[in-house]
């Protein structure tokens, strides 16, 4: 077991306790750029990784009644077949499968990165928008097309780069039910997280691109590190951590995009 990947799952488990994201934002780019592991396979286990770690907060907001199962139901139904097609191609079209299509996955991380920074500083604001346009005043079923394509947007997106299940989801969610309360938001994003990035992490598994021993080491460190950082949580200040992290997440992926 490699006591510097432990040291980092710990780090990011951290750093997801206190801002509720971060995981695959830093996770992923911490395996390709400091560790030098591949990236389909950093990407693979990562995505299992998330699944793992988010169950245990989809079970918290389940119990409590903070899901709202209509919308991960809608959401599902576009990311996951996402999830299918953007693999099937990417390992069929791409030169020897997702081995061969580093490049792609390196660039939609970059891309992924600066977005979820974005969705970082700019959510209020994106959502003083939505309540002033009247989004939630959408007819149902329009409102429900635009949520399948949100899921859609997500699973292409995680699929390549295991990076927007959570800070892009729940602005996506933010924008689009403005007047829900952001617990429930929070917790309607968590329990779809769990079923996309499973859903895409075994696909990468069926690919050949998840290091299992690779997981089972992150997991031994960032399980502590989010118990700990979820009790930190209040002791930090929200307008010092969300902008920090999303400084840190444009640095990160202007260099992926850039490698």
């Amino acid at each position: 077991m490699d006591l510097a990947q432990v040291i980092s799952g710990f780090a990011v488990g951290a750093i997801v306790g206190m801002t509720g994201v971060g995981g695959g934002s830093l996770m992923t780019p911490l395996l390709v750029l400091l560790f030098g592991i591949a990236p389909a396979t950093a990407v693979g286990t990562d995505l299992l990784y998330a699944a793992i770690t988010k169950c245990g907060g989809t079970l918290v907001h389940a119990r409590r009644g903070t899901v709202d199962w209509r919308i991960v139901g809608l959401l599902a139904s576009g990311s996951l077949p996402a999830v299918a097609l953007t693999l099937y191609l990417v390992s069929h079209f791409a030169p020897h499968g997702l081995g061969g299509a580093a490049r792609i996955i390196t660039c939609s991380l970059g891309l992924a990165l600066l977005l979820t920074a974005a969705a970082l500083v700019f959510r209020h604001r994106l959502q003083a928008w939505a309540k002033s346009r009247a989004v939630d005043a959408l007819p149902s079923q329009r409102r429900a097309l635009l949520v399948v394509l949100s899921g859609a947007t997500l699973g292409t997106m995680v699929s390549l780069s295991s990076v927007g299940a959570g800070a892009l989801g729940v602005t996506a969610l933010f924008f689009l039910y403005p007047r829900l309360t952001a617990v429930r938001i929070v917790g309607t994003d968590l329990a779809h997280a769990v079923p996309l990035t499973l859903f895409a992490g075994l696909g990468h598994w069926w690919l050949g691109s998840v290091d299992w021993t690779l997981l089972g080491t992150l997991l031994a460190g960032s399980l502590p590190g989010i118990f700990i950082g979820s009790h930190l949580a209040q002791r930090i200040p929200e307008r010092v951590l969300r902008p920090s992290l999303a400084g840190m997440l444009v640095l990160v992926g202007a260099k992926m995009i850039a490698a």
